[in-house]
């Protein structure tokens, strides 16, 4: 039997977020608005999540394809800093790497991105034995990862077939279409992690409830990420709502990828689904305690009382 390098391995997208905070909702044009505070944290929900997983001890293997620019060196400083194996990452030459602009408006917010070189990557980018040496393999944002989608269902199916589990977040569809390589893949997911929205998008269903009924005949475990009030969960027949904390949110970007990383990581650590749950509504609300999806991690003051205040499942650790 081999022994498994990494506890995730993780393909997806890596890009900068550019957060202005204070400024109105309706914008003019061809007027110089002046925002009341800025911060340059990494970005995407792939980098995000591999960054906080490892964040709490595991260990994460990640491939994704950045330019040769300062916004792409950046980006790789930072997962590099939190221990994630960056070894089968690409540096493109030509090519420029993504950026997002978030404006933050209380409990919504705008989100401008630039894909850069984010559509380029393929299967062909991916070295299969490298992502097959976890016992877990996670995707996100599969709506800008057009140049995988190909491949993926030879992928998953691929990656199953040496056993692995394999994991899900779609994050939005920029065309809300919700539909290709979507219908392909849920069969081989174990674990779907949407939020309200997108479960309802991805079922073509007008209520949550609905979505669950449809989604779960495919997919045996869903976890919908709905904000402060926790998450609701769905394993097969049985649905129960886990509740979030109470937390005073400096912004919410990357709370979602964050309670992925803590939702799996319990997950993987043989927890239980209410336990997973919980796991994933401290590190959602951990995150929202700093900027940004990553900055409340890098703090090992924070990460380290937050979790002494609020711990997480024995099985996680």
């Amino acid at each position: 039997m081999v022994m498994a390098r990494f506890d995730v391995t993780v393909a997806g997208e890596v890009n900068l977020d550019l957060i202005l905070y204070g400024l109105q909702e309706s914008i003019p044009v061809d007027r110089e608005i002046l925002a009341s505070d800025f911060q340059m944290t990494l970005g995407s929900s792939a980098a995000i999540f591999a960054h906080n997983l490892s964040a709490l001890g595991r260990s994460v293997g990640f491939v994704t394809r950045v330019g040769s620019d300062p916004m792409g060196s950046l980006a790789m400083e930072r997962l590099a800093e939190a221990g994630v194996d960056l070894s089968h990452c690409t540096i493109a030459g030509a090519g420029k790497t993504g950026v997002s602009i978030l404006l933050p408006h209380g409990r919504s917010r705008r989100i401008l991105t630039y894909a850069g070189i984010m559509f380029d990557m393929t299967v062909d980018d991916l070295d299969i034995d490298y992502l097959a040496s976890a016992p877990h393999f996670h995707l996100s944002s599969l709506f800008l990862l057009r140049g995988l989608h190909a491949g993926l269902p030879d992928l998953f199916r691929e990656l199953k077939q040496r056993g692995m589990t394999l994991s899900l977040d779609t994050n939005d569809d920029p065309e809300d279409r919700w539909d290709g390589v979507l219908q392909e893949l849920l069969p081989y997911v174990d674990l779907l992690l949407p939020n309200e929205n997108e479960i309802r998008r991805i079922a073509h269903r007008d209520s949550v409830e609905e979505a669950l009924d449809v989604v779960s005949d495919t997919v045996p475990l869903i976890a919908v990420k709905c904000g402060r009030s926790g998450a609701l969960i769905r394993q097969r027949r049985r649905r129960f709502m886990a509740p979030g904390l109470t937390v005073e949110p400096v912004d919410t970007i990357g709370a979602g990828d964050s309670f992925n990383a803590g939702f799996l990581s319990a997950w993987l650590g043989g927890a239980s689904a209410e336990e997973c749950a919980r796991a994933g509504n401290i590190t959602g609300a951990l995150s929202t305690q700093r900027s940004g999806g990553t900055e409340a991690f890098r703090d090992r003051a924070l990460l380290t009382g937050f979790l002494r205040q609020h711990p997480l499942p024995e099985r996680h650790r």
